[in-house]
């Protein structure tokens, strides 16, 4: 009998934010034994990783559009499974919207997780939606174990998704407040949004989004949380100018926590060409004083971590507009380039890989309550990825695994690769359809147990 399903030895594991020889053993999907490099251990199957490369925990990203059902031609859960794994990514939270019906009743949750189960080729969590007609029918989906509520403070561009008042936040945070519950926020401002039927000039793009449309709704969400004691999190932060509104709530002690994504943290506005619609995003990405003033906010903590907002269309929709800013789609495509596309800015910036590190793995882990991932350790889940720090290769967007070829990414040069990812100790095929998947659906840590102690009660 052997005494572990898997062994990885290598010589650079990363175990408690430091490098070391070690060996990794896997039973049952988790981790239970960490022992010398060369330790005399048997096992169903051995791994060496190869000198150059590292053993690092799974990235975990917390903000992705899967689409299915409804929108399955956008992105489904087979393709961006496929992408996250081939990325490093070893578990995925959906958001609530683009699918049809969005994730706002339980009935719809349980359609995105039947749509799911049989294609899970990484670990998924499910976000719920917060919109004017679910406000004071949260708790069924908290208890069904969505992870939070996702809500807009200005037009999502899906009209079955609408947004909430700046009275309708409010009335989120204390209904969610009152079960612990968790509401995450796209921050623009409608009322500082400018008027803008479009053009091929990225400039007048940004310009109808200025600064000002986050740093008012961040304001706003800031006042909210305080008047109610609700939990919020800031998703997908792109003005540096909000910086010290949020520096100033969290050393007030308000529970108000921030994300940024790469292309905030790679691309800057003077590189995007006028028709250039594969880089639209909404808020879009700015120049490059706003984009070093992100990274600092990483580095000194006022930026929690980093997700991707991967949020694809067709091809048509996101460059068959001729350019035109306004009529395409506003999302990137960079689930499974995030790892190295993070990884290369911070090397750029003489930042260490294991610090860098922690912005995709061991912070958006405590941030999800996913308390047996985002590290290597004994007890935790097997999430485990084989990278080459030091490889170049240039990304290619028909070679990605998503569904459709498109992607703001296309052509540039990143440093960093992912060989080889386990999900729960079983090894992902990305490219391999007839493999069983991987992956498992997770729900809230603490769901099962609160709703059987709401029960007895």
């Amino acid at each position: 009998m052997s005494d572990f399903d898997l062994v990885i030895r290598a010589d650079r594991v990363l175990i408690d934010g430091r490098w070391k020889k070690a060996a990794v053993g896997v039973s049952g999907g988790i981790i239970t034994r960490i022992g010398p490099r060369h330790a005399e251990w048997s096992a169903r199957e051995i791994v060496s990783v190869p000198r150059d490369e590292v053993l690092i925990p799974g990235v975990i990203d917390t903000h992705v559009h899967v689409n299915e059902p409804g929108r399955t031609e956008w992105e489904g859960f087979a393709t961006a499974t496929r992408a996250a794994a081939a990325g490093g990514v070893t578990t995925i939270i959906d958001m609530p919207l683009n699918s049809i019906p969005p994730t706002t009743t339980v009935e719809a949750l349980e359609l995105k997780r039947e749509a799911a189960q049989r294609q899970a080729n990484v670990d998924i969590g499910f976000w719920g939606g917060a919109i004017p007609a679910s406000l004071g029918s949260l708790r069924p989906l908290h208890d069904a174990g969505v992870f939070g509520f996702k809500a807009f403070l200005s037009p999502s561009g899906v009209d079955e998704f609408p947004h909430l008042s700046t009275a309708q936040l409010r009335e989120a945070l204390a209904e969610t407040a009152a079960f612990g519950g968790r509401v995450i926020i796209h921050a623009e401002d409608p009322d500082r949004l400018e008027p803008y039927t479009g053009s091929r000039y990225y400039d007048d793009f940004v310009a109808s989004r200025p600064d000002a449309s986050e740093t008012s709704a961040i304001a706003t969400i800031i006042s909210a949380v305080r008047a109610t004691g609700g939990r919020a999190h800031i998703l997908h932060l792109s003005s540096a100018q909000a910086l010290n509104q949020i520096r100033g709530a969290k050393a007030e002690g308000l529970d108000i926590t921030v994300e940024t994504c790469p292309h905030y943290l790679v691309f800057e506005a003077d590189e995007i060409a006028d028709g250039e619609t594969q880089y639209k995003c909404c808020p879009p990405v700015r120049d490059r004083a706003n984009r070093e003033a992100l990274w600092d906010a990483l580095e000194d903590g006022t930026i929690d971590f980093i997700a991707s907002d991967h949020s694809p269309a067709t091809e048509e929709l996101k460059v068959g507009a001729d350019g035109d800013f306004g009529r395409a789609w506003g999302g990137i495509s960079g689930l499974q380039v995030m790892l190295a596309a993070v990884l290369s800015g911070a090397r750029d910036r003489g930042i260490k890989l294991e610090d860098a590190l922690a912005w995709l793995t061991t912070e958006p882990a405590a941030f999800a309550g996913l308390e047996d991932k985002g590290a290597i350790r004994e007890g935790f889940r097997a999430d485990l990825v084989s990278f080459a720090p030091d490889r170049a290769w240039n990304v290619h967007a028909q070679e990605l695994e998503h569904r459709n070829p498109v992607s703001a990414f296309d052509g540039h040069t990143l440093v960093g690769a992912v060989t080889r990812t386990w999900v729960g100790g079983s090894q992902a095929h990305p490219h391999v359809d007839e493999e069983p998947p991987a992956g498992r659906l997770l729900t809230r840590p603490g769901a099962m147990m609160e709703t059987a102690g709401a029960a007895a009660r």
